[in-house]
């Protein structure tokens, strides 16, 4: 959460959700649609073994996919490690909320936070109705 604060204020909560799609998908469904979250960021469940759920999870319940976002965690990744070529996670869109899967490694989270935290103003803005000029990288807010 360190790295998300450096964005400025903001509140958070988390939960402990059981590795079991129908689970993950309700929880997300839930903070999604409460119109109060912005973005729900996973950790853990995006790899290989049976109980990894998650990025089945988020394509349940997301309208829309943000691939970018997970190519350039896993670009990022590769250069440290190449069992990032092994993630799943996904990155996606409902209604106005952005899901981010991460891996389970606190290490590999701030590591894929730091990637995307400069994305993560504007994106929530363009969610928000704020913003739609997406060429626009100086970093000003309307």
């Amino acid at each position: 959460m360190e790295v998300l604060a450096r964005l400025g204020e903001l509140e958070s909560t988390y939960a402990v959700v059981p590795d079991e799609q129908a689970l993950i998908s309700g929880k997300m469904i839930d903070w999604a649609d409460s119109g109060i979250v912005d973005v729900i960021v996973t950790t853990g469940g995006t790899g290989l073994g049976p109980r990894d759920v998650t990025p089945e999870a988020t394509l349940a319940v997301v309208d829309r996919l943000v691939p970018g976002m997970a190519e350039a965690i896993r670009a990022e990744s590769l250069k440290k490690t190449p069992h990032a070529m092994l993630s799943r996670a996904v990155c996606g869109i409902r209604g106005s909320c952005l899901i981010i899967n991460l891996p389970g490694s606190p290490k590999a989270v701030r590591e894929c936070l730091e990637t995307i935290l400069p994305a993560l103003p504007h994106a929530v803005d363009i969610l928000r109705g704020g913003v739609t000029d997406c060429a626009d990288v100086s970093g000003e807010r309307p």
